[in-house]
């Protein structure tokens, strides 16, 4: 029995309803989307009247097309849409909407392994088989640009607020909540939105979910924002550092595990209120962070926002304090909410692949009884390297042609990736990073051309 069939073959109750929903809605188009290893979203376009063929079918593509995914001589593939990710499209005008679809390899009928939400289900069986169910909640931050007379996207912001600000100068506040709107047409709860620090720069934060949800989510996030940014002629954009010298965006992502109804993380006898479990998964995700980096910040210019200075993590070390080290301990109000925060993660990330090596790493960290090192409550930022030996912190990688020389060593997150992704997603960022080494930067232009 599939998520989208029942029993004698038939219809499943939850797609029975995405069937009397879209015509409720006269919905007229149906997007099946899915995601490449590089986290970019895909979809297949189909009639609405396909709906019923692709719960008990599926849609069949060319996966030969598809970044990272199979070569030309085994290119069929299908989409099984899962129906609990039904949302119509708010700035369609109602007539389109979306399923979020697993990757089904057509030769074997199994879920294809290079399909990131199939690692990330993978991880979270993992997790199930220890006992633990899995909690995230992301902070993607973006950047909102004014667009140029040809609809190109510039770097000039369309206002100069920064961190908290309210209109005038924060002049995206109407943007803002048009997105949100639109989130919460699309199923997603929201929690707060603020203008960040950098001019241009926003956040919008959403309700944590089960690991998978909010991987799901993430895109969704992605899509909606770019979509209502561009009714308002914006262009919306989650490179990690597109301005020089200011800070960068990143998606720090709030994780926690639950055992039997109960927050596994919490430890009100503890001095930080964490469990001897979240100790262990906080080291484990310290023991694997240079590898981990690879697909938590997995651009070149990933690395131009992880530096000193900009309010960036690049120190392996955690913290119930300040937010210098790589992992925080967030102050929480109630058990349930005990949980760690990872904060070098960025928004250019595939979300299944990211949530995927950090609870393997976690689980890793569990399953080995790693211990933990102490807290370092002083601000990272102003040690200098003797200090940073003696209290034993190393640095994330600075590039990321080391981030993968990290990944190529690391058999835990390797094995998280699986051997399709792993190879595939190592081929395309070595060849994305062996690109940028031999381009010459304008910068080096400038500082050499009459020098030399």
């Amino acid at each position: 029995m599939t998520a989208e069939s029942a029993p004698d073959g038939g219809l499943s109750a939850e797609a029975q309803r995405v069937l009397d929903e879209i015509d409720d809605k006269d919905v007229e188009f149906l997007r099946l989307q899915f995601t490449d290893i590089l986290g970019t979203v895909k979809n297949v376009s189909v009639p609405a009247d396909q709906a019923e063929k692709a719960f008990t079918e599926g849609i069949y593509f060319d996966g030969s097309s598809i970044e990272g995914f199979v070569r030309i001589q085994e290119s069929d593939m299908r989409l099984k849409p899962d129906p609990s990710t039904f949302a119509v499209l708010p700035w369609r005008d109602g007539h389109s909407a979306r399923l979020i679809c697993d990757v089904i390899d057509t030769s074997t009928g199994e879920p294809f392994e290079g399909d990131p939400r199939y690692v990330l289900k993978d991880a979270l069986a993992r997790a199930e088989e220890m006992g633990y169910t899995v909690n995230a909640a992301p902070e993607p931050e973006f950047f909102l640009f004014e667009e140029d007379e040809d609809g190109r996207a510039t770097t000039k912001t369309n206002d100069a607020g920064g961190y908290f600000d309210l209109a005038p100068k924060d002049l995206a506040s109407d943007v803002r909540r048009d997105i949100i709107f639109g989130l919460e047409e699309m199923g997603l709860d929201v929690e707060a939105s603020h203008h960040e620090v950098a001019q241009g720069q926003h956040e919008i934060n959403f309700e944590y979910a089960d690991a998978l949800t909010t991987a799901d989510n993430v895109g969704t996030f992605r899509t909606v924002v770019r979509a209502i940014a561009a009714q308002h002629d914006l262009h919306a954009t989650f490179m990690p550092k597109p301005i020089p010298r200011i800070n960068g965006s990143g998606m720090h992502t709030h994780i926690s595990l639950f055992e039997d109804g109960e927050n596994a993380f919490h430890d009100e006898d503890d001095e930080f209120d964490l469990s001897e479990t979240a100790h262990s998964f906080i080291a484990g995700v310290l023991e694997h962070a240079p590898a981990l980096a690879a697909v938590t910040n997995p651009t070149v210019n990933s690395y131009k926002r992880l530096v000193p200075g900009y309010e960036a993590p690049v120190y392996v070390a955690w913290s119930d304090r300040n937010r210098s080290a790589l992992i925080r301990k967030p102050a929480a109000r109630v058990p349930a909410a005990s949980r760690i925060e990872a904060r070098f993660p960025d928004p250019s990330c595939n979300p299944y692949l990211a949530f995927a090596v950090l609870i393997h790493a976690g689980l890793d960290g569990i399953e080995q009884g790693l211990e933990c090192p102490d807290p370092v409550r002083e601000n990272i930022y102003e040690f200098d390297e003797e200090k940073r030996e003696e209290y034993g912190i190393d640095t994330l990688p600075s590039n990321l042609g080391e981030a993968i020389d990290a990944l190529e060593e690391d058999e835990l997150v390797l094995d998280a990736l699986g051997d399709h992704v792993g190879e595939k997603f190592i081929e395309a960022k070595t060849a994305e990073y062996d690109d940028y080494r031999v381009d010459v930067s304008q910068w080096e232009l400038d500082r050499y051309l009459e020098t030399f």
